[in-house]
């Protein structure tokens, strides 16, 4: 059974006249890691908003269509209930620091505070969370006195420690190098394994194809595609429809052109590129 279910949903904001989500049909089962593609003003970021409750109980707007995550219908709920169920990390991670706390420790735990949490599971929560993505040692630090990654680590630490049914990820990695970006995708899928549903809009084709169980490339506010990774990050539709591809995928057609690519199926990433070649 589908833990998010979108029926026809489509979403404008206020004072403009197109449509930023179109008929968006879209259900996601429990546990799963859905991946979600698109040049900038497809729709994604509006995607993780309706998700998680801010579109449009937060900046209004007409909203048609049906939203249900775990059950519950988002035009029947509000935004403080909705949260309960729906964590989302944003891309800047300097608008979701609180402001309020003095350390990364603190910070982590402002939600748990706000919910009531009990303060000796509270500090078992919060160190659980600071193990698992990696940032134990940051936890006396001002979370102002961190660079772009940290915060942004900081940011999806201070999500998954509310334990959500959903984890929406708008670009979490954005600010990352390579080992921290591959860290994080790695917790990503370890708790997508433990039954956590997450949704992640992301560029990093590479990654992507590693870890998430299904893409959905988004155009104009529509679904444009949608598949297992390597099938829709190879497909000639968004080479297309003016999509970033991998430098792998991309060196792969031409080498394919030239007859020197064998494989029938494209890489995305490099392993899949050196085999190929290899052959």
């Amino acid at each position: 059974m589908a833990l998010v279910n979108l029926q026809n949903v489509t979403y404008k904001y206020p004072l403009t006249k197109t449509p930023a989500l179109q008929n968006i049909n879209l259900q996601i089962k429990e546990g799963e890691f859905v991946a979600v593609v698109g040049a900038n003003g497809a729709g994604k970021s509006t995607l993780c908003y309706t998700l998680a409750g801010f579109a449009p109980h937060f900046f209004k707007g007409e909203m048609s269509g049906s939203i249900e995550v775990a059950g519950k219908e988002s035009s029947k709920s509000t935004l403080d209930e909705w949260v309960l169920n729906v964590g989302l990390a944003f891309q800047n991670p300097f608008n979701q620091i609180s402001g309020a706390k003095y350390t990364v420790f603190e910070e982590i735990a402002f939600g748990l505070e706000n919910i009531g949490v009990p303060r000796d599971e509270m500090k078992d929560r919060v160190n659980d969370a600071l193990a698992l993505t990696g940032i134990t040692d940051l936890a006396d630090r001002s979370p102002y006195s961190l660079s772009g990654g940290q915060q942004q680590r900081v940011a999806l630490t201070s999500i998954l420690v509310m334990q959500p049914k959903l984890l929406v990820l708008d670009e979490p990695t954005s600010q990352m190098d390579p080992i921290g970006t591959r860290e994080v995708f790695s917790v990503i899928r370890k708790m997508a394994e433990g039954g956590m549903t997450v949704v992640m809009v992301e560029h990093k084709m590479e990654w992507i194809a590693q870890f998430a169980d299904r893409v959905i490339a988004l155009k104009d506010g529509s679904i444009l595609l949608e598949g297992k990774p390597g099938e829709v990050l190879t497909s000639d539709v968004l080479a297309e429809n003016g999509f970033g591809i991998s430098r792998y995928t991309s060196t792969a057609r031409e080498a394919k052109k030239q007859g020197l690519w064998k494989k029938e199926k494209l890489p995305v990433t490099l392993d899949e590129a050196v085999e190929g070649f290899k052959k």
